[in-house]
């Protein structure tokens, strides 16, 4: 028998259940929760995915604002409207749709985010509480793969965690979220030697990789659990991740977890996004 499956659709439904309720709450003691989006570009991959996270928002009782500027738009420009949202009480989170044109420094949009409204987690100081273990806004995607991971009831405690690919939006937060969780971590990365042998020894796998077929069937214990972060396309043009998804399943067997691409990690991640927007505005003052 193949591997169960993460459905990550049915568990962002029951997460976003609860954000209704809790922004609706909210709404009536009058502070509704904002988020404002920022696109800029005509990136049609950031299109779609800025489209989905304001209609998750209106879905679920929060209020968007989504500001579309020509890829021309100045960084100085860009800060400068930055702060000014900064500064407005309606809004409790801000995010920048990445990438941006090249000639805005992405490091220096995200620093200029307030860290109370910096519900993507990127910012200097929301890593530094993560790497410190004090409460803040997590990174949407890795904590979206927790919520995934503690969905199948397996202890995390004393369990070896394969997190393939080192980025700062998922590897790095991926692997501390899985210490603070008391699971002994590896990061496996394009230098590593042998990953086969690494992502062998494991009990989690999560693959971050951003290449198609890096996790193969042979590389698989069974009872594993495997999250797939990866978004690539087949020689077929069709969406998939990082991991030979049939074939991994047929290897974990009937003890093992995966996640599917698409409708795994991508649901979790606009999920988390919301819940972040929503702890923002509770703690906002």
């Amino acid at each position: 028998m193949p591997a169960q499956i993460i459905d990550g659709k049915a568990l962002a439904q029951q997460i976003r259940a609860e954000v209704s309720v809790r922004a609706g709450a909210l709404a009536a003691a009058g502070r509704r929760p904002g988020l404002a989006v920022i696109l800029v570009g005509d990136d049609p991959a950031s299109a779609v995915y800025v489209r989905n996270k304001v209609k998750a928002c209106a879905d679920h009782g929060i209020h968007s604002v989504l500001e579309k500027y020509d890829a021309a738009l100045g960084e100085a420009a860009l800060l400068e409207r930055i702060a000014a949202l900064n500064a407005d009480p309606s809004i409790h989170g801000i995010l920048v749709q990445m990438p941006v044109p090249r000639h805005i420094d992405p490091h220096r949009v995200i620093e200029a985010i307030d860290a109370r409204k910096d519900v993507d987690g990127f910012s200097v100081r929301s890593a530094g509480e993560l790497m410190s273990g004090l409460p803040g806004l997590r990174p949407a995607t890795p904590w979206g793969c927790m919520k995934m991971i503690e969905s199948t009831g397996v202890p995390l405690r004393g369990r070896h965690a394969v997190v393939i690919g080192r980025s700062n939006t998922v590897g790095k937060p991926m692997a501390l979220l899985l210490l603070q969780a008391d699971a002994t971590v590896t990061v496996c990365h394009s230098r590593t030697a042998d990953l086969k042998r690494h992502v062998q020894s494991a009990d989690i796998v999560v693959a971050a990789a951003g290449r198609r077929r890096t996790v193969t069937a042979d590389m698989v214990r069974p009872g594993t659990i495997v999250i797939d972060v990866g978004t690539n396309h087949d020689e077929a043009g069709k969406l998939c991740g990082d991991v030979d998804f049939a074939a991994v399943r047929e290897a974990l067997g009937p003890a093992g977890w995966i996640s599917p691409v698409p409708g795994g990690v991508g649901p979790m991640t606009i999920t988390m996004l919301l819940v972040n927007t929503l702890q923002a505005a509770e703690a906002a003052r």
